[in-house]
């Protein structure tokens, strides 16, 4: 069958893995590129309190969870968000000098940043912020209100202004590349869609609203959270809310 001359297309059948063809040079383990993003300095930190285990069983969250986009504009509280961020990019524990997270990723790369526009969250100022895995903290990269701005880079998705928190990921891309080179695109997004989905059943755990987001200008949504939109991509948002 012959292949569309489309990027996408292309692009499926230029790294598919095939038997018998010679899968790319990988290189050698001791030179992969840092795990964590680190800044210099945030203009303030803000402490999450511990996650906590239990809550509702999982199959009664996978069976109730629905997309929502008809939020209240309450507030979340920092107990709900320390609980949203743990239950996706939290550390959960280590195995052979890697530290585990609470999503899956290939390789154990962890190539995906998390960063929260908090719009609506008790005790948290307005603003663009950065998870930092393993301070289990926010940092804050700018203060405001930044929904309009937002609600514009997604295509005009007026919805999005009255979620107390947007979760915005960006994938840096050498994590990934350095191991799975072309084929690590591939992966980027799977990783994306395992945060997602762990998002909105921690959200449905919470008796909160979510709605996964791929509609939105690219480098707007990068240029919003501070990444270039080259070495680090915007790959996918998650909104939560009170419904």
């Amino acid at each position: 069958m012959e292949v569309s001359t489309s990027i996408g297309p292309q692009f499926q059948e230029s790294t598919k893995y095939y038997r018998g063809r010679p899968v790319a040079q990988v290189p050698g383990w001791a030179a992969p590129p840092e795990t964590y993003k680190v800044y210099e300095s945030y203009l303030e930190r803000v402490a999450l309190p511990e996650p906590q285990t239990g809550g509702a069983p999982l199959w009664d969250a996978i069976a109730e969870r629905r997309s929502q986009r008809r939020f209240s504009g309450e507030s979340l509280t920092l107990e709900e968000l320390s609980q949203l961020v743990w239950a996706t990019q939290g550390l959960t524990g280590a195995t052979g000098g890697i530290e585990l997270r609470a999503a899956a990723s290939a390789g154990a790369l962890y190539p995906n940043e998390t960063y929260i526009i908090a719009q609506a969250v008790d005790g948290v100022t307005a603003g663009v912020y950065h998870y930092d895995i393993r301070a289990h903290e926010l940092g804050m990269l700018a203060e405001g209100d930044y929904s309009e701005d937002l609600s514009q880079a997604c295509l005009e998705q007026t919805w999005l202004k009255r979620a107390g928190a947007v979760f915005v990921w960006g994938a840096v891309v050498a994590r990934c590349a350095w191991k799975y080179q072309n084929r690590a695109y591939r992966y980027l997004y799977l990783d994306a869609g395992h945060l997602g989905a762990q998002l909105q059943l921690a959200a449905q755990v919470l008796d909160l609203g979510s709605c996964n987001v791929a509609a939105f200008f690219d480098n707007e949504v990068a240029t919003l959270v501070g990444i270039d939109g080259l070495t680090e991509v915007a790959v996918y948002l998650t909104a939560v809310g009170r419904v």
